[in-house]
């Protein structure tokens, strides 16, 4: 394949990516919480999209917002049952619980949803675009844009509003930001109900351009670790970049090498980035 077809298939993954990571980043570095159900919440997000769109007949940008809510009642339910961890930001506890969590939904997403893959049906998937010789599909398109504008507002949000200011101090010290009258147990509740959107927007989103199964969602948490670590914990435009030159790294690497090494050489890269930078690109 050309090296134009790579890059462009490249840029449309490593926005994925970056869209799937947006919430982890904003989670572990604006509220220092951890949540490795995410990727599972990803895995339902697409899953309620198929069943809007595939069962109900719902129009595929309808079902969208269907799968937001459906995912985003889910964090706040999780959120609720983990109050009293978060608040005394005990990570150990939060980690096993998330990840129970996290086989608790795959278990029951199996059970609902069956073990065979799904495609789901969307207008943009067939319509293709072409920068050059390089051809995407409007699917593409719309994973990019989506992940570029969610990354905007939630860098706009977290550093240059109030409520950036009030996340950030309750994630730098929670009692003293109660102490001034904030109540750290519903910023925390925000924050975690925003990654479990942004988990289900990327599912929505990202879900059309390949077959989805309710197994998908551990080896997305992979994916996410590895781009918030690379691109600086805490870190959004760090996370964007990192998101965007992984998928253009995999698809690069995969066109020359057995796909089934991408992942590991991208390990590789991220062990020599620590050892040379051990915070990350952390781009402010």
């Amino acid at each position: 394949m050309k090296l134009l077809d790579q890059l462009v298939n490249g840029l449309a993954l490593g926005a994925g990516y970056a869209l799937l990571a947006v919430g982890w980043t904003v989670l572990l570095g604006a509220a220092r919480l951890v949540n490795f159900a995410h990727g599972q919440l990803y895995m339902l997000g697409a899953f309620v999209t198929w069943v809007a769109t595939s069962a109900l007949g719902v129009p595929y940008l309808l079902a969208i917002p269907i799968a937001l809510v459906a995912v985003g009642v889910l964090g706040l339910l999780m959120q609720l049952a983990m109050t009293r961890l978060v608040l005394e930001q005990n990570i150990v506890s939060l980690m096993l619980v998330t990840l129970a969590f996290g086989y608790l939904i795959q278990g029951g997403a199996a059970l609902v949803f069956g073990g065979n893959p799904q495609r789901i049906p969307s207008p943009f998937t067939g319509e293709n675009l072409a920068v050059g010789s390089a051809r995407f599909t409007q699917q593409d398109a719309l994973i990019i844009i989506a992940a570029l504008a969610l990354y905007a507002a939630t860098y706009y949000v977290l550093s240059r509003t109030n409520i950036g200011r009030i996340v950030r101090g309750v994630a730098e010290d929670p009692r003293l930001a109660q102490l001034y009258g904030i109540n750290a147990a519903r910023v925390y509740l925000g924050v975690f109900v925003f990654a479990a959107l942004s988990a289900a927007l990327a599912g929505a989103i990202i879900g059309p351009r390949s077959p989805i199964l309710t197994s998908i969602g551990f080896e997305e948490v992979i994916i996410t670790f590895l781009v918030v670590v690379l691109g600086g914990i805490g870190s959004i435009l760090g996370g964007l970049i990192t998101g965007l030159g992984l998928g253009v790294f995999v698809a690069v690497f995969g066109a020359y090498f057995p796909p089934a090494y991408s992942m590991a050489a991208a390990f590789a890269v991220l062990l020599i980035v620590l050892v040379v930078r051990p915070e990350g690109l952390k781009i402010r």
